[in-house]
């Protein structure tokens, strides 16, 4: 059992405050933010619309989210499908900070919560909805709970901890790194460990969350599996073997400089260099290590053999902060408001360039131009079905027909996905693929498709300039009901 602290209180007030006024900056500027909803958010938001234990690409929890808040806001605006990331990441900031002041005192817990509340990637996550920003609290509360249970050995903890992992996982399956921390921990810090009795109550607690989202995959051909051993580079039709590269490994390394900022990380990697040393809270430490860099290290693993994304390692920056935080203001503690000045500066530079979309623009092209323009080619393609009177849209492109599902949600068209010819590609292949009733439709798509062997002419070429798809040629065909197969 690790050492009982009380839970110094004199930090909340301080910290409440301050993760307040962070929180209430962001969603004021997201109020004024003009890019369109990203390819996946636009993607949670239709799985909002049609609720189910889980979906092609992840579990379901963030569709859950995004549906509850949109039905209760009574609007399915970008504000509403995006408001919930700046209130959980200021929660997780202050679970973070309950933990850190049970485990380090008070200063430490101000800090923790000022810290994670302006990390980068909180202010990404607080801009574009995510499943690590809805995974963020569950796996803080699972964190915290788990120490609590380490520290008292009450039941209750460990039911709590194994919930929290749950929901965590129900938002992103990376919430399973929660139970290779643990297990770590039980196998190397005897102190640490929380008995046999505990650990299988959390670990039932655990499954009985995400029970739903297992049978759901099992009666449905494993598809979240499938697409996640695909995006690691196990699986796939296109998947032959990988060279490992250093290049890839080094770009992911570095993207955590900004992803984490640049103080933060490079304080978090020298501070696992030296946890393990003997004295006060050296449990303590360790058991956060345990919970964070082998997280960090499987990434950069990912990253070496196939890539990996950045935000791929989010999950170790919940006890990373934990550790960081404290190795800091014993170290360097001027560093951490210089660490909160950076982290702040950017907080308030990217809602503040969505606010002002499309301006800035570097060679003529919008400086975000990946999150505009969606929009825009989605209400041409409505108005062309319109004009020519056809009643459904056919497209290939998954970033095309998540928005052409959100933008075109009050047309009356209806939008379908080419039918798949073996495992469904994304989505709306498995849910929404073409169906033999559809009549004419309007194909659109960037290259030219054929039917009966013949090219079909375009009848509709759309403008794409100054967003996305401004390196596109895109144009809409009329397809005949017997060329539902149509090839490009």
């Amino acid at each position: 059992m690790v050492e009982r602290r009380r839970e110094p209180q004199t930090w909340v007030g301080a910290a409440l405050t301050a993760v307040a006024l962070v929180t209430a900056i962001r969603l004021g500027l997201l109020a004024y933010n003009r890019t369109d909803l990203f390819v996946d958010e636009s993607q949670y938001w239709l799985w909002g619309r049609n609720l189910a234990f889980g979906y092609f690409s992840k579990p379901p929890l963030i569709g859950w989210l995004i549906g509850a808040v949109t039905r209760l806001a009574g609007s399915d605006g970008p504000f509403w499908v995006r408001m919930p990331g700046a209130l959980l990441h200021g929660a997780t900031a202050m679970i973070l900070g309950a933990l850190g002041a049970r485990l380090f005192g008070a200063r430490v817990a101000f800090w923790v919560a000022l810290s994670y509340v302006t990390t980068p990637l909180t202010t990404v996550g607080s801009l574009l909805i995510s499943t690590d920003t809805v995974m963020a609290p569950a796996y803080a509360t699972a964190l915290w709970a788990w120490f609590r249970l380490a520290d008292s050995g009450a039941r209750r903890f460990a039911v709590l901890a194994g919930a929290a992992a749950g929901v965590a996982f129900m938002a992103k399956y990376a919430g399973v790194y929660f139970l290779m921390g643990a297990g770590l921990c039980a196998l190397f810090l005897p102190a640490m460990r929380i008995g046999w009795r505990n650990g299988g109550l959390l670990i039932a607690t655990f499954a009985v969350v995400i029970a739903p989202n297992i049978v759901w995959n099992l009666t449905h051909g494993l598809a979240t599996v499938h697409h996640t051993m695909g995006n690691i580079g196990l699986e796939g039709e296109d998947q032959g073997p990988q060279p490992p590269s250093i290049e890839e490994l080094f770009d992911f390394v570095v993207a955590q400089f900004g992803v984490y900022g640049p103080i933060l990380f490079t304080a978090f990697l020298l501070a696992c260099a030296t946890a393990f040393r003997r004295g006060e809270g050296a449990g303590t430490r360790a058991a956060l290590v345990l919970f964070s860099l082998p997280i960090f290290l499987i990434i950069c693993v990912q990253a070496y053999m196939s890539g990996a994304y950045a935000n791929w390692a989010v999950a170790t920056y919940f006890a990373g902060t934990l550790l960081t935080v404290p190795f800091l203001l014993a170290r360097a503690p001027r560093l951490l408001p210089l660490s909160v000045s950076v982290n702040v500066s950017l907080a308030l530079l990217l809602p503040v360039l969505a606010a002002l979309a499309p301006w800035p623009d570097r060679n003529g092209r919008p400086l975000l131009h990946r999150y505009l323009g969606r929009a825009d080619l989605s209400r041409q393609v409505v108005d062309a079905a319109k004009t020519l009177g056809v009643g459904a849209v056919l497209a290939t492109d998954r970033d095309l027909l998540a928005d052409l599902f959100y933008t075109g949600r009050a047309s009356g068209l209806r939008f379908y996905a080419k039918r798949p010819t073996g495992r469904p590609a994304n989505y709306y292949e498995q849910t929404f693929p073409l169906s033999a009733d559809a009549g004419q439709v309007l194909y659109v798509l960037e290259s030219q498709p054929r039917c009966a062997g013949q090219p079909l002419a375009p009848v509709v070429r759309f403008d794409t300039a100054g967003g996305t798809y401004s390196d596109q040629q895109i144009a809409g065909y009329l397809l005949p009901p017997g060329c539902a197969d149509a090839v490009n």
